[in-house]
């Protein structure tokens, strides 16, 4: 059954592809196929790569192309790939590089390099790879970098934008939650404690992270009573998932269980 499917697809690609079609409409059909399979399976590297062979200006297929090899850990063909894209159509594709820098090589500088230049490619217009503004992007990469005080700034630049045009109730979860850990990186943890608190609200209370990290800063306050009774509510909530992760890879400060029951252990000391 397996190998008639694909028999059955390769033939039909090869029909699509080879009719009477002009190079345009060939080019459209190869991506219209690649796009009904998952990235990475043969059928649509196939596809992509035959649409780039009748026309290698379609800054899409290139990055169509790259994100496979990319989810593979296989970099020297993915960054010629998207490189690819980035030059044919840098305004759509460069914050996306960026963002993809910043998440699955951990190139802050890079990453920040591309959301610089999107600033400069769109100056009237804030891009959003993945959904969110470049500036989100740019105070966690800075967030990476320790660099809190440019962290910090980003994010501000950030929430404030979204609040005062759809309302904090509209700002990602994650805005908090990262801008609260650059401010107790920053010796904040007033600040950090509005932020965890904002994160708590927002996520109806089903948020590991926010109790964890909250649990922290109560502790660095000498508030361990309330620091315990924190900490047992993420562990219940990280228990039922609901703590911040990625997929393909780690998330920046990412939690795990084993955080969660090492500061419960400390508090009991």
């Amino acid at each position: 059954m397996v190998r008639l499917q694909k028999y059955f697809l390769s033939v039909l690609l090869a029909t699509v592809l080879t009719g009477c079609a002009t190079k345009e409409e060939k080019v459209q059909d190869a991506s219209d196929f690649g796009f009904h399979f998952y990235q990475g399976k043969p059928q649509h590297m196939n596809a992509f790569a035959y649409a780039l062979e009748l026309d290698s200006t379609k800054a899409e297929n290139w990055r169509e192309l790259s994100v496979t090899y990319l989810k593979r850990g296989i970099p020297h063909k993915w960054k010629d790939y998207y490189d690819k894209a980035v030059l044919h159509d840098a305004e759509t594709w460069q914050p996306w590089r960026g963002y993809l820098y910043l998440w699955f090589y951990r190139d802050y500088e890079k990453a920040i390099a591309d959301f610089n230049a999107s600033d400069t490619l769109t100056p009237n217009f804030i891009d959003a790879p993945q959904g969110h503004s470049v500036d989100y992007w740019r105070g966690i990469a800075y967030l990476g970098l320790k660099d809190y005080k440019n962290s910090i700034a980003y994010f501000d630049k950030h929430i404030l934008k979204e609040t005062t045009e759809t309302g904090e109730d509209w700002v990602e979860l994650e805005a908090f939650l990262y801008r609260g850990i650059a401010h107790i990186e920053n010796n904040d943890p007033e600040r950090a404690l509005t932020d965890f608190n904002k994160l708590i609200h927002y996520a109806n209370n089903e948020t590991a992270d926010g109790y964890f990290y909250k649990a922290k800063v109560l502790k660095s306050l000498d508030s361990i009573p309330q620091a315990q009774e924190n900490v047992e509510i993420a562990i219940e909530k990280f228990n039922k998932g609901y703590f911040n992760n990625r997929p393909y890879v780690e998330t920046l400060y990412q939690i795990y269980l084993e955080d969660l029951t090492t500061l419960r252990d400390e508090l009991k000391k």
